[in-house]
């Protein structure tokens, strides 16, 4: 029996029908391919699409030029052209098979065998293809039935999926949190135990990209203490423990109790022990932006207990405030209150207006602005009338000190 893919409001961006007649996709040479089709299925929203195709890379290009869209050769040496249409980006990968690989990269060539091509992607709900012009869908290694048991099972051998890509190791938790509801595939899991040590030759990018997915997904404490129990993460993130797993997990109940959307970094944060500045060596082991490392920081510095949740937030800023009072496990949630709907303001007058009061000009103006600063925050944020009453108290103290 012939599965069909759900028709749905993605199918008909803008741009989709002129680049599916391009790659003649009604003589089969494009079909969608990989998440979309998964999602598709399962009645997901689906946001990034893949094609692949049957035409080779350079034939994409020259196809594409002439039905006027735009293609930019993202990664042309490995079969990936993308087409800029008018509803965003969609990924065109010529049909591969693998010649060679190591773990962190493939050495390929291409075929229009589509077998071939489901053959080397990692898990069978991956491997769907569908048609764009009837939804068919072509499943060869029985990605359907697991899709529908949220069974997550590797193509053939798993211990060679993953020798052939060791990401696959964590990718495969990724998806086990977000759609692997059924029983544990013992095989898979052991292959992953097993392999472990294999992360250690990947890049510190990659892995931080394939963890922040996995902790940006809506459940993925099981996986992670999978993880965390079979010492997946040992080689690569010795830091990570159990405890760390119970922080997360209370992290996101605190998440949903308060209302706040969820975030990977605030997730990693909780992951690791509460130390700022360890916190940052992990950032720079994974070689995260210096805005990602400072955020994870401040989300680990110690609070000061007598600091209102608004001087934290215009300490520290408005998100790191909310990280911290949110992993602040002993905190109640209450005092996120004062934070909502909220933004901190600038002080609302400058060293200029001392000066204009009467005081010298030099050293003395940056210490007074300091001290109405530091007394508008403790009063709360007061309006410029007693910002202006503060100012002339502060300033007659500095003058009534220098006579």
């Amino acid at each position: 029996m012939t599965i069909y893919l759900p028709d749905a409001e993605w199918r008909h961006r803008s741009g989709l029908d002129g680049l599916f007649a391009a790659l003649e996709a009604a003589e089969g040479k494009a079909r969608f391919v990989g998440g979309a089709v998964r999602d598709g299925l399962l009645g997901l929203p689906v946001n990034d699409l893949d094609i692949a195709t049957t035409l080779g890379p350079q034939d994409v290009v020259d196809r594409l030029k002439r039905a006027g869209i735009k293609a930019v050769p993202t990664g042309i040496d490995h079969g990936t052209i993308t087409a800029v249409l008018p509803d965003g980006p969609v990924e065109i990968t010529t049909l591969r098979r693998d010649v060679s690989t190591d773990g962190r990269r493939a050495t390929i060539a291409y075929t229009d065998d589509w077998r071939e091509d489901a053959a080397r992607r990692d898990f069978t709900i991956n491997a769907l293809y569908a048609d764009p012009l009837t939804g068919a869908i072509s499943d060869y290694f029985g990605g359907i039935a697991d899709l529908e048991a949220r069974r997550l099972r590797f193509i053939g051998d798993a211990s060679a999926r993953i020798a052939e890509d060791h990401l696959r190791i964590l990718r495969y938790f990724r998806f086990l949190a977000r759609y692997g509801d059924n029983e544990l595939d013992s095989i898979a899991y052991d292959a992953c135990v097993a392999a472990a040590n294999s992360l250690m030759a990947l890049s510190r990018e990659r892995i931080a990209d394939e963890l922040l997915k996995l902790l940006g997904v809506a459940a993925p404490v099981h996986a992670l203490r999978l993880m965390v129990e079979g010492g997946i993460l040992r080689p690569v993130l010795p830091e990570v423990d159990a405890a760390g797993i119970g922080r997360v997990h209370q992290l996101i109940s605190r998440e949903a109790e308060a209302g706040i959307a969820s975030s990977a970094l605030r997730r990693l944060a909780a992951l690791l022990p509460p130390d700022a500045t360890l916190a940052d060596g992990v950032g720079a082991r994974l070689k995260l932006s210096n805005k990602a490392r400072k955020r994870l920081v401040v989300a680990l510095e110690p609070a000061a207990a007598v600091e209102s949740p608004r001087a934290l937030a215009y300490r520290v800023g408005l998100e790191g405030a909310i990280d911290r009072l949110l992993l602040d496990l002993d905190r109640p949630l209450a005092v996120l209150t004062p934070l909502r709907d909220w933004t901190p303001p600038a002080l609302p007058i400058g060293g200029g207006a001392l000066i204009a009061r009467g005081l010298t000009p030099g050293p003395d103006v940056a210490k007074a602005l300091r001290a109405v600063q530091d007394e508008w925050v403790a009063e709360d944020f007061p309006d410029a009338t007693r910002v202006a009453a503060i100012a002339d108290q502060i300033v007659s103290k500095f003058q009534r000190a220098r006579q």
